[in-house]
């Protein structure tokens, strides 16, 4: 059994960095497998909780802020019109991926949570906390740089309590930061934890110090590691702006086809009448009993514009199974773009 502390930054970074997301699953996977415990400090709890909504904002900002740098690059260098306006095309695509990229980050902080709800949280006793103080006293790491690190202190007192129980007797631990600048040796290999740790704090079985959340996983059991990553490895890319405005006009196109075949087949059963100019009271009525000629010529053309664009092969007719699906693809695609449901005017 390994008993992990993992830094609040080491948290906050799975979310902010999408290539690191993966690692999440991993976790999720060797709780649930027993493989792994966490030890779960307070102070992380509060941390994280201070600290989401500043990463679930900064991750859409921050792609978009350097978005809108490129698209002002692009108009400022000029050149070719052509290619010019190819690059802005592909740049509004990115645009409208930066959104579902947010919300990427929402929901891995969201199961972060879940994690920490399941885990048994621990609170500082009153000798890790005098020891932590010491340590200001006599600025110690992680107090050696000068600023208020208390809460650093407590967290890695906390972790060594743990390590150190009598209780801990046959079980293994680590502890992973990403804060290297108060946890690590000044000067030197930064793998290593700061001297002031004390030289038995850390070993090369019972007790290890990770900067690296993957290595510390890897540590644990390696082949179930390289296996999880090797399954979240593959990652699925939104749909860009122009691929969906392209199927929306398309499934636009096999309603409206749909939708003149039925009046057609009204005006050959004579339910509907072709005339020359529609009154006031049936263009109230909107019972479709009659259709102005001109109008009716006009639609005539447009259907025979969409044959030849789409062929009349993807033109239906459907059964009721295949138009509900062409229907709800449509519906799908445009609340996607910003419409309400069942938006399916054309």
């Amino acid at each position: 059994m390994f008993n992990i502390l993992i830094d609040t930054s080491v948290w906050l970074d799975l979310a902010e960095d999408a290539k690191q997301t993966p690692l999440l699953s991993v976790i999720e996977e060797m709780i649930k497998a027993g493989l792994v415990t966490l030890i779960l400090p307070d102070i992380v709890v509060h941390e994280f909780k201070a600290n989401r909504d500043r990463v679930a904002k900064a991750s859409v900002k921050s792609l978009s802020s350097h978005f809108n740098l490129v698209k002002d690059a692009v108009r400022k260098v000029g050149g070719d019109k052509r290619r010019t306006d190819a690059v802005l095309s592909h740049l509004n695509d990115v645009n409208h991926k930066i959104p579902i990229v947010g919300g990427a980050a929402e929901h891995t902080l969201t199961r972060i949570e879940k994690i920490f709800e399941s885990s048994q949280i621990v609170r500082p006793a009153d000798d890790v906390v005098l020891r932590a103080a010491q340590r200001a006293i006599k600025k110690l790491a992680p107090f050696h740089s000068g600023k208020n690190s208390m809460a650093d202190a407590v967290l890695m007192e906390t972790y060594l309590a743990a390590a150190s129980a009598k209780s801990s007797a046959g079980q293994r631990f680590a502890f992973v930061t990403h804060n290297t600048s108060d946890f690590s040796v000044v000067q030197g290999n930064r793998k290593l934890s700061h001297i002031d740790w004390g030289a038995t704090a850390f070993s090369r079985i019972k007790s290890l110090y990770f900067i690296n959340l993957a290595e510390a996983l890897r540590r644990v059991e390696p082949s179930f590691v390289s296996e999880l990553l090797w399954e979240q490895s593959w990652n699925q890319e939104p749909r860009s702006l122009t691929e969906m405005l392209r199927e929306e006009d398309k499934l636009t196109m096999q309603v409206w086809y749909n939708r003149h075949w039925v009046r057609r087949e009204k005006i050959e059963a004579g339910k509907i009448k072709i005339v020359e100019k529609e009154t006031d009271a049936q263009l109230r009525s909107r019972r479709e009993a009659t259709i102005q000629k001109d109008i009716w010529a006009g639609a005539l053309k447009s259907a025979k514009a969409v044959e030849k664009r789409y062929g009349k092969q993807n033109l239906g007719p459907w059964t009721d199974f295949e138009w509900g699906m062409v229907n709800g693809k449509l519906s799908a695609i445009r609340w996607m773009l910003g419409d309400e449901w069942d938006m399916l005017d054309t």
